[in-house]
């Protein structure tokens, strides 16, 4: 059976509980339950989550506390279409229904991370989860909002550097952990004081690893890192607003899994004699500003300015010599303002200006981009009415995008994208959503003009400057399901690409490396994700809540033969227990065999990875601590991700568990 239809069996498995919970919730409540109410930072009318049309997803509280891992793709990666990257431990960007790259932006409080993660697989994005208070996802295009940049979906991650609410005292959290995997040490240290209209903020990240242990025995070798991160940031406060500004320094030292020696059948990375092995050396230094005026003038609610400056530079050092082979030094700004006017009617909206500049040079014998000065500029405008029972939202935005290189010459492009989507509650426990998006993307430097060997992807990459913008048409449809202590929803998701982007294998070879060239084909991608959640039972014993998650997308050309390195289907489940101060998970995920592969690219087995948290909290005169501790890949299985460039070179690390303690004061 093909595993499309397996996967929609699995689905209606889940889902067909509700309809027989359905009667025994209807004895515990009046109605439909108050979802949990969680504003999302990155949409400009700042809505509860549940009432966002996107489909969105939100990481806080516990749940984000059990999902931190050391790169942002892996902590996002347990929710339902998102799945991540994977160039060693340390690097890891999301992945979003099939979509990656320069196609999902991260950013930080709502500005882009301004780093080079976009430009290469083996580039870590410069922001960390463990400081993150919440990370938002936004699936599918959300260009209208973040540019071209993000036509296949945003992760935010809110830090709260520059505080937004009036602080009253002295408050923080800080947090030690260990790991045997990889004799990991962190700790994590944050503080926020105010008088009420005055507010300071600092926080500090150390963390370090060795080399992580590889499954059924051995290291994966050059997999050692070590983060350091510090910022403060100040603010004034008030009933009409806020303005503040962050300083920020991220520093971060990574190793990348060299080539597994063709005679190892252990299934350990082992380098050949350790030739040719690559540390990153990352530093980032930023600034950022925000403001937020209440009541500007007539006919306006807030109107909003954010701004980010980074000085950001990483080197590509070979170890057995100890030179840096290329250095990477990306300068860049970028700003937005956003006014939500008062309502007109039934609608009610924000528009906006964003802007940015990012002078990119890259130093030495991997220079394969040139350097190059990226300036883009974009208007937008959403719209949203209320038609009880009926909800609609409207959008349209323009991006201008030039590039100009610094040995002369260059491009330019223009962007258009428009969405509708609309909700209808046909009940006090249903509702279904629609979204139809067109958007479009530029093509950025690396996919015009890059044209050399690329080491650490083990590559010989080619552009193409004659590439033009590409364009996503997608129509997206949802249904939402709660009642009680019971929540259900699956959506299903066509998207149609013209002119798609793509890296393919030419089977040709330059230097001894395979030659990659940047190419653009139709293409499509289409797929569904399902999720369930339940109360199982409150009992004198403790309270058992069940999640049960299914996705699957497909990735081809419309001409016919597959992309290479797409997210293989995946099903999992976990079961939650708390009683009084003590909480506890087990939860498997389950990946299917991929096997619809590119031409030229191998297919990769299936796989099941089984985690588990248990924490114990309590009370102290000053503060509340919690001990906890979590254990990932449990039955020690060698697993290799689909969507990396290394899943031929390097598995997923093995059994690993971490203990730590949380204070809160």
């Amino acid at each position: 059976m093909p595993r499309q239809h397996l996967l929609a069996l699995a689905i209606a498995a889940f889902l067909a509980p509700a309809a027989v919970l359905a009667q025994a919730s209807e004895r515990t409540t009046n109605g439909a339950r108050a979802l949990e109410t969680i504003t999302v930072t990155a949409d400009p009318l700042a809505l509860p989550g549940d009432e966002l049309l996107q489909p969105t997803e939100v990481l806080a509280g516990a749940a984000l506390d059990e999902q931190r891992a050391g790169t942002i793709g892996e902590t996002v990666a347990r929710l339902p279409g998102v799945q991540s990257s994977y160039f060693g431990p340390g690097v890891g960007r999301p992945i979003i229904r099939g979509l990656e790259g320069p196609r999902v932006q991260v950013l930080s409080d709502g500005i882009a991370a301004l780093d080079v993660s976009t430009l290469s697989v083996d580039h870590a994005v410069s922001v960390d989860p463990f400081l993150a208070d919440q990370i938002e996802v936004l699936k599918g295009p959300a260009t209208l909002l973040y540019g071209s940049g993000a036509i296949g979906g945003v992760v935010n991650i809110v830090d709260g550097r520059i505080p937004s609410q009036p602080v009253e005292g002295i408050g923080g959290r800080v947090e030690l952990r260990g790991g045997d995997v990889n004799n990991v040490r962190s700790g994590v240290a944050r503080i926020d004081a105010g008088n009420g209209s005055f507010a300071l903020h600092a926080d500090y990240l150390k963390r370090s690893g060795d080399n992580f242990d590889a499954p059924g025995g051995g290291e994966l070798d050059n997999t050692q890192s070590e983060v350091d991160s510090r910022a403060v940031g100040v603010a004034w406060t008030s009933d009409r607003g806020h303005l503040g500004a962050a300083l920020s320094r991220y520093d971060n030292r990574y190793g990348i899994p060299p080539e597994q020696d063709e005679d190892d059948t252990s299934g350990s990375a082992r380098a050949k004699g350790g030739e040719g092995e690559i540390e990153l050396d990352m530093q980032q230094q930023r600034i950022d500003i925000d403001g937020v005026l209440r009541d500007p003038f007539a006919g306006f609610e807030s109107l909003g300015v954010r701004i980010g400056h980074n000085d950001y530079e990483h080197a590509e050092i070979i170890l057995d010599s100890g030179e840096v082979g290329t250095r990477f030094l990306n300068e860049a700004i970028e700003g937005r303002i956003e006014a939500v006017h008062a309502p007109l009617g039934a609608w009610r909206g924000a528009l906006g200006v964003q802007s940015s500049r990012r002078a990119f040079e890259a130093i030495g014998d991997e220079a394969f981009v040139p350097p190059s000065v990226t300036r883009d500029t974009g208007v937008f405008v959403v719209e949203r009415a209320e038609f009880e029972p009926f909800s609609v939202e409207l959008g349209a935005r323009y991006d201008s995008q030039s590039i100009d290189l610094d040995a002369g010459g260059g491009t330019d492009h223009s962007a258009y994208s428009l969405s509708a989507a609309g909700q209808w509650d046909f009940s006090d426990r249903w509702h279904a959503t629609l979204n139809l998006d067109r958007a479009q993307r530029a093509p950025q430097a690396e996919e015009l003009y890059s044209d050399g060997p690329h080491e650490a992807t083990g590559s010989f990459e080619i552009g193409d400057a004659n590439l033009v913008e590409e364009t996503s048409n997608q129509v997206e449809l949802g249904v939402h399901w709660h009642s009680g202590t019971i929540e259900a929803k699956v959506a299903g998701y066509y998207n149609r690409f013209d002119d798609f982007i793509y890296l393919v294998d030419t089977g040709a070879e330059e230097d001894g490396l395979p030659v990659r060239q940047w190419t653009q084909d139709n293409a499509r991608f289409f797929g569904f994700e399902g999720e369930f959640k339940a109360r199982l039972a409150d009992t004198a014993f403790g309270r058992f809540d069940a999640r049960v998650f299914a996705d699957t997308v497909r990735g081809n050309l419309r001409d016919g033969g597959d992309l290479p390195r797409i997210a293989p289907s995946r099903l999992g489940g976990s079961i939650d227990w708390s009683y009084d101060q003590w909480r506890a998970g087990l939860g498997a995920i389950g990946y299917a065999r991929q096997d619809r592969v590119a031409e030229l690219e191998s297919p990769t087995s299936g796989y099941t990875l089984v985690d588990a948290n248990l924490s114990y909290a309590f009370k102290l005169p000053a503060s509340d601590l919690e001990l906890f501790a979590v254990a990932r890949n449990l039955t020690d299985r060698s697993a290799r991700i689909h969507t990396s460039l290394l899943k031929d070179r390097a598995p997923l690390p093995g059994r690993g568990i971490a203990i730590g303690v949380r204070a809160y004061f």
